[in-house]
């Protein structure tokens, strides 16, 4: 059956910066694409083009008659003042052979069962005045009920709280239409896409696609970029030899010799190509930590936070001690940004008492945060002239945007004309300029592509302070904290282990909701019934393959730490024996912590090895 939107040998240049060259990309019947890339690649730019919203500078876009397309774009955005009913009721009317009468008929029953399913219970409420989140899955239902054959989603996780991903997740495994989804994140990619593309000049077709999910993807492509590497390697050395051979003043008077010279220019374009094409950058990101040896940083004690007539929680108490990660979680409107406002000072509590260490250091990323479209790079990154100084050292602003991955030509240019995910790495750059005790993160992975990501969460890692993170990024959750703190939005909040314990927890509250296998830690399951036989995913052979070295590692940090609890000069100073004990606690807790996950890690690897056995 032929392809119902075929796009062949498409290019795209703003100004004199190309996107993508010579892209083909097909949508066929049933097909769920998740389409990845890093920033700036042309993947919202491709949505748009399959979209019909904007067109390619050469290339050809072809689509099937009287197709029914449906495109929901990052940023969703209703006229003020028209309610949840009145979107959906315009969606109808805007889509073809479709009844308009919903009272009793059954458009309106379908209708009806479409908000009931995304949880609209008021229909007149006003839809500008929903969260980001319910505007969101308001534009996703107003896509729905055209009734599409294809449905464009770009970043649709983007705002969307844990349940609200779930239950996106659930409508797109039950879907017949068609589906291409931009996004970056990896859970929802693993459960749901067929199929995964990756737009990138590294691949010699500007694209690389996968039958398969997430993890599946992620072999092919470590298999196509070794065979790259390979090939590129093989090119050098003939390349070398070719080189070799011409110096030796090679004739170009017989028909062999010639031959061979532009045999020799064509290898060395080749390698020219292959050389430009994997040349890529990756963002530096490193968080400063201070020296503060305080292990309480702060203390909630009983405290309760209301706005207006609703209890968001009730008589909380938590502390926040030296290098806890804590992943905040809860639906949209369960009090999430509320308590980073109270936990960074700006909000008082309504009830109880947040008590900080003297002269903490809170840096916070707030997700509303926008940046002054006029102003240059530069300046944003570089307020206060053509240097910052990070980590006590003098750092020019071209050197300091190249750890970015900007280049000195995008110095002078506003940012406006950054991608999401460029305008993303700057709030970060500049958020990694002030030291911090207790970093506040709210929503931090927004609109960065994978790679970035992989690099935040190394960072996070790395960081000696504490932080509070709420993010819908599971993964990024799950290996990042070390303990979840949970709202159920009805103003209870509980702590918990780990994401598998809270979503435990509230399906316990919820009997009706359907029940969902917990995330691995460390990678995906390529089925529910791999996590059941406890089958290695690709990340998770990743991380066993290196853990006997981090731990090598942390047990010489540990002996570092041990060393210095011995040391006559740190043992006659009492405020610094106190601070190296901590200090070889933490590495003990590390080295124990690795040891733990080595033996759960082996013990997948075992059970897999014998089920093949057998």
């Amino acid at each position: 059956m032929p392809p119902i939107i075929n796009v062949q040998k498409i290019s795209k240049a703003f100004a004199a910066q190309p996107l993508f060259q010579n892209v083909s990309f097909t949508v066929s019947e049933g097909d769920r694409i998740g389409l990845i890339g890093p920033n700036g690649s042309g993947k919202s730019t491709l949505l748009r083009i399959l979209a019909g919203t904007e067109t390619p500078d050469s290339g050809d876009v072809a689509k099937r008659k009287r197709l029914r397309l449906s495109y929901v774009e990052q940023d969703s955005h209703f006229e003020a003042g028209r309610s949840v009913r009145a979107v959906i009721e315009r969606a109808l009317k805007v889509s073809e052979n479709i009844d308009t009468n919903y009272g009793d008929s059954e458009q309106g029953a379908h209708f009806a069962e479409t908000l009931g399913r995304a949880g609209f219970e008021d229909l007149e409420a006003e839809a500008a005045a929903l969260s980001g989140g319910w505007q969101k899955r308001l534009a996703i239902v107003e896509a729905l009920v055209q009734a599409p054959d294809v449905l464009l989603l770009d970043e649709p996780t983007n705002h969307l709280d844990l349940a609200g991903i779930e239950w996106l997740e659930d409508l797109l495994e039950e879907a017949s239409f068609a589906c291409v989804m931009v996004s970056h994140d990896r859970y929802f990619l693993e459960n749901v896409a067929g199929e995964m593309a990756e737009l990138s000049r590294v691949y010699p077709d500007g694209l690389l696609r996968v039958r398969g999910n997430y993890s599946a993807f992620l072999e092919k492509k470590e298999e196509f970029l070794h065979a790259q590497s390979k090939r590129q390697e093989a090119l050098e050395n003939l390349v070398h030899s070719e080189i070799e051979w011409l110096r030796r003043g090679a004739k170009a008077r017989t028909r062999k010799s010639k031959a061979r010279i532009d045999k020799a220019g064509e290898l060395m374009g080749e390698l020219a190509d292959l050389n430009a094409r994997t040349r890529v950058g990756t963002a530096q990101i490193d968080f400063s930590a201070t020296d503060r040896k305080t292990k309480r940083l702060i203390e909630l004690d009983n405290v309760t936070c209301e706005i207006g007539d609703r209890t968001l929680f009730a008589r909380l108490n938590f502390i926040i001690t030296a290098g806890m990660r804590v992943g905040l979680v809860g639906p949209n409107g369960s009090g999430k940004t509320s308590l980073l406002r109270l936990l960074r000072g700006e909000w008082t509590p309504t009830a109880g008492e947040i008590r900080r260490a003297d002269w903490l250091r809170i840096v916070y990323f707030d997700q509303s945060r926008q940046l002054d479209m006029n102003m240059t790079l530069r300046r944003a990154l570089a307020p206060e002239g053509d240097s910052v100084v990070y980590q006590d050292r003098v750092i020019h602003v071209a050197s300091w945007a190249a750890k970015f991955l900007f280049t000195g030509e995008q110095l002078n240019q506003p940012v406006e004309r950054l991608s999401g995910g460029e305008r993303a790495r700057v709030l970060i750059a500049q958020l990694m300029l002030q030291p911090a005790d207790v970093l506040l993160l709210d929503e931090p992975t927004n609109d960065l592509d994978i790679p970035t990501l992989e690099i935040l969460e190394e960072s996070l890692l790395e960081f000696r302070g504490s932080m509070v993170l709420v993010t819908h990024d599971r993964y990024m959750l799950d290996r990042v904290s070390n303990i979840v703190l949970g709202l159920d939005g009805q103003g209870s909040a509980e702590s918990f282990a780990d994401y598998a314990q809270w979503e435990s927890w509230q399906g316990e509250g919820k009997p009706d909701s359907k029940s969902r296998s917990a995330p691995v830690v460390a990678g995906f399951a390529d089925s529910p019934s791999a996590t059941k036989n406890k089958k290695l995913s690709y990340l998770e052979a990743r991380e066993y393959a290196g853990i006997e070295q981090r731990i090598a590692e942390a047990e010489r940090v540990l002996e570092s730490k041990r060393a210095d609890l011995e040391n006559p000069a740190i043992a006659s100073d009492a405020s610094r024996l106190v601070a190296a004990h901590a200090e070889m606690e933490s590495a003990q807790k590390n080295l124990e912590g690795l040891y733990a996950r080595w033996a759960e890690l082996e013990a997948k690897a075992e059970d897999l090895a014998h089920s093949r056995i057998q």
